[in-house]
């Protein structure tokens, strides 16, 4: 049997080799690697594209939800009213309502998108031809002449980004744009676009600016009116008809002949287009800012949401009385200085507000922003607690020099009457009473009893709290007041109307109250300071209640008091906290309180007494000499006799004649600068 050398037949039995794979020189592609292996490359590298996509994709979904897109890029205009719906202040740009493609006539979205974007049908968001042109323009003319944004692009600048001109913004403008693109349609992106786009003279939107410059909706908008509101895109600022009317004009020419060029107008209709005329509706003037308007804006933008059209907002501002309490502060103010009134309901509600004397010298609102020393104002709090201890009125201090942890206070007149009640500390403003019955009651019992009743700055526990040098805000102060008026505590002053509750929270937020011993002795404190104490500057012909205060140096001087259904606040101080010699709480702002009160509230204003026409002197003559009076208008001249010779003087003639004296009276002494004659109490 012959054997072939070249063959076995056990080789038959066993499977073949795999094709191994051929040696390539380094860095060549192997173009014979099988098709297993490379199948696995490309599955992972399509697996990294796939992951860096859904990446981009949740960026945007969080930084640029597709909600925003509708959503205008300015605040909306707010509206604020008083109570009886007159516009008081406008703050925010002029925004309406969203378009709707569809109710618009098909010139209208045609200017635009022959101005901005010729292509705009034909792209994915950006458009390269677009981009390469206009580089190819700008070339040519030397520098920026044209934009290759997109309105796509423009509407993701305007919603989703910044202004800056970094390569990262436009980066992400073109991510943003693709996304538009992918999720919206080209009618949704173009409405969005046409109603946040920016026209000129701080409006936003087409419906807007359509009721602005002409007057009319967009749906009623002509082609001429269409392209100049189009033409305004490229430069609102500079080209608002209402400050650049022929450049706008020349602008719409421009927008006309593109849209020749774009098919959708006739040559000749462009030429023929007759040129635009304006009919500016023109807003109130009403300001855009004022004391009140400033300290409920926060409040009220809040109440407002995201909207599009402007909002009127009411307050509780009443318009009688805010253009008295403005009058108050012109006839009161004095130069140097700065003035703040503050009037209020005893719930809190405000009802008038000046916060200096100009808002447009200094929109700073000494009302609100200015914590300041309340001085003997503070004292409010001393004698309540004073009162909880058990004291009343006719309990008696000690009106002596003290020395407290080595503080010496003193009273303003430097004077000390010894022992007095508290109804005469209270309406005398003595500084050393006020400070031994704060040691005495306790120091925290004053701080509680002035958190009881509204006050939240911080108050420091010295010795000198209890004659008000811890800073507050006059509304604060005045808060603090109202409670009292208004045995409802603490109060809390809003600008908003407060919407009711319902009888479940209103019970669960019962307010708490003065007990009525409290409140009666509180307010025999308070009408003894108006009648007989400091605060005679402020009598009325109704029942007045209030504190005078007059901080260290005369830096503040403060008058807070109520009456009828007004608490009002008065605060006269320079803004650099210098001294002011001769300024009191007794004088300028007891003074314009009581301007302010007599015109508020009727009936409140003391009448001065009828003049008399042919004054008619009463003379007697006795055994005691001569004694006699003639009324001369509101004076009443007297003239008497005695051992002493001839004495004559003169009265209010709604006064008795004073009564005649074996010898001559002393004269009166000067009454100290936050205070008036001792009075019988």
């Amino acid at each position: 049997m012959r054997y072939d050398h070249d063959w076995d037949p056990r080789l038959e039995a066993l499977e073949p080799l795999p094709d191994l794979e051929p040696l390539t020189p380094e860095g060549e592609a192997d173009e014979s690697a099988p098709p297993r292996r490379r199948w696995i490359k490309k599955r992972y590298v399509a697996a990294g594209i796939v992951a860096v996509f859904m990446l981009l994709i949740g960026w945007l979904a969080i930084t640029a939800p597709l909600s925003r897109s509708l959503q205008p890029i300015a605040p909306p205009s707010i509206t604020l009213v008083a109570e009886d719906g007159t516009p008081i202040a406008r703050k925010g740009a002029v925004v309406a309502q969203p378009v709707k493609l569809a109710e618009l006539p098909k010139h209208v979205p045609e200017a635009f998108i022959a101005i901005e974007d010729r292509r705009y049908y034909r792209h994915w968001g950006v458009d390269p031809i677009g981009i390469a042109r206009a580089a190819w323009r700008n070339m040519a003319a030397g520098g920026v002449r044209e934009g290759g944004s997109t309105i796509t692009q423009q509407l993701a600048k305007g919603v989703f980004l910044s202004n800056d001109r970094s390569f990262g913004r436009k980066g992400r403008e073109v991510l943003i744009a693709f996304w538009l693109e992918a999720w919206l349609t080209k009618q949704e992106i173009l409405e969005r676009y046409l109603s946040n786009v920016y026209f000129g003279d701080n409006v936003y939107g087409i419906r807007a600016a359509a009721r602005h410059y002409f007057s009319r909706e967009p749906e009623e908008l002509t082609v001429g009116q269409a392209a100049m509101l189009a033409g305004l895109v490229k430069a609102p600022s500079r080209l608002a008809p209402t400050r650049n009317l022929d450049g706008a004009r020349a602008r719409g020419r421009v927008v006309l002949q593109a849209m020749a060029d774009a098919g959708f107008i006739s040559a000749k209709q462009a030429r023929a287009e007759p040129p635009v005329r304006l009919k500016v509706r023109r807003e109130s003037n009403m300001p855009t800012g004022t004391y009140f308007a400033d300290w409920v804006m926060p409040a009220a933008r809040d109440q407002a949401g995201a909207v599009y059209e402007k909002q009127e907002i009411p307050t509780t501002l009443d318009i009688r009385l805010q253009r008295l309490a403005e009058a108050a502060i012109r006839r009161g103010s004095i130069r140097g200085a700065q003035m703040a009134l503050v009037a209020m309901r005893p719930d809190g509600r405000v009802v008038a507000m000046v916060g200096g004397r100009d808002y447009a010298d200094s929109p700073f609102n000494r009302v609100t922003q200015a914590r300041r020393q309340p001085g003997s104002t503070f004292k409010l709090f001393v004698y309540l607690a004073a009162i909880r201890a058990g004291m009343t009125p006719d309990s008696m201090i000690d009106d002596k020099p003290v020395t407290i942890d080595g503080w010496t206070p003193t009273n303003s007149d430097k004077k000390y009457r010894g022992r007095i009640t508290l109804r005469q500390a209270f309406a005398l403003s003595s500084n050393v009473a006020a400070a031994r019955l704060a040691e005495q009651v306790g120091r925290k019992a004053v701080i509680q009893a002035a958190r009881d009743l509204g006050v939240a700055s911080p108050l420091a526990d010295t010795p000198s709290l209890a004659l008000g040098t811890s800073g507050v805000t006059l509304l604060e102060l005045t808060s603090a007041y109202a409670a009292v008026a208004g045995n409802n505590l603490p109060v809390r002053a809003y600008g908003l109307p407060k919407e009711p509750q319902g009888w479940i929270a209103s019970l669960w937020n019962r307010p708490k109250r003065l007990s009525s011993r409290e409140r009666d002795m509180l307010l025999d404190l308070l009408s003894a300071t108006v009648q007989r104490g400091t605060g005679r500057g402020a009598r009325l012909a109704v029942d007045a209640f209030g504190k005078t205060g007059t901080t260290q140096d005369a830096r503040d001087a403060i008058f807070v008091g109520f009456a009828g259904d007004l608490v009002v606040g008065v605060w006269v101080g320079r803004d650099d906290n210098q001294p002011m010699p001769g300024l009191a709480g007794g004088g300028a702002p007891a003074r314009a309180w009581r301007d302010f009160m007599s015109h508020a509230i009727p009936g409140a204003a003391i009448q001065a007494p009828e003049p008399v026409e042919n004054p008619e002197p009463v003379i007697q003559v006795d055994e005691n000499g001569i004694n006699g009076s003639i009324d001369v208008g509101p004076v009443q001249f007297g003239i008497s006799t005695d051992g002493d010779g001839v004495r004559l003087s003169a009265t209010p003639s709604d006064s008795p004649p004073p009564p005649r004296s074996e010898s001559r009276a002393p004269p009166p002494e000067e009454p100290g600068p936050d205070e008036e004659p001792p009075q019988e109490f």
